[in-house]
């Protein structure tokens, strides 16, 4: 059997059994940077209670804000598509770059260069060890999704049921998963 190996610009999503972990639990992951040294990601559907204009006065927009994972989370990052207007830029895969000149974006935002479709913010990252991932998969805890194209990224409107739109493109045995609530205690 074909051994599945990760590769920047995957998805991670979590098995149903990671119940009870509630950084994790239902989580889709882009992995943004993988090498030797580590793994970085960030959750994709996990959205917090405060927005970008809360915690940067200088933005005049209304940004949601998502929890990246459970490392530096007092840190904001961001993701994009429009790496021609944020210089500095880093690739993840096709359409979908990391990091840049955040001045750049500050001044993007307030002029309305760029919406909610073209960037998405983070507090803190998820981050492994490269063998940690290697053995976290091997254990069934993730399933990777080698085919979530770029807009899907970024302009997911059900951030809430994207774990559940995973589920249902799985099929076979995940297809059950896709309605049961997220705490199987109210079954």
């Amino acid at each position: 059997m074909e051994k599945l190996q990760p590769h920047r610009g995957d998805i991670l999503v979590s098995e149903p059994s990671t119940i009870g972990d509630l950084t994790f639990n239902r989580s889709v992951i882009l992995l943004a940077h993988l090498d030797a040294e580590g793994v970085v990601g960030f959750i994709l559907n996990k959205p917090l209670d405060i927005n970008l204009e809360e915690l940067i006065p200088e933005i005049e927009e209304n940004f949601k804000i998502f929890n990246g994972g459970p490392v530096e989370q007092e840190n904001l990052y961001f993701i994009h598509n429009v790496p021609h207007l944020i210089l500095e830029s880093v690739e993840i895969k096709e359409g979908i770059y990391w990091g840049g000149s955040f001045e750049t974006i500050v001044e993007l935002i307030n002029t309305r260069q760029i919406t909610s479709a073209n960037i998405k913010f983070f507090l803190g990252y998820s981050g492994w060890d490269p063998s940690q991932l290697e053995t976290e998969i091997d254990m069934n805890t993730w399933v990777i999704d080698y085919e979530t194209k770029a807009n899907d990224i970024l302009n997911s409107l059900k951030y809430g049921q994207f774990w559940q739109e995973k589920m249902k493109k799985l099929g076979g045995d995940y297809l059950i998963w896709s309605n049961a609530p997220e705490n199987p205690n109210y079954n």
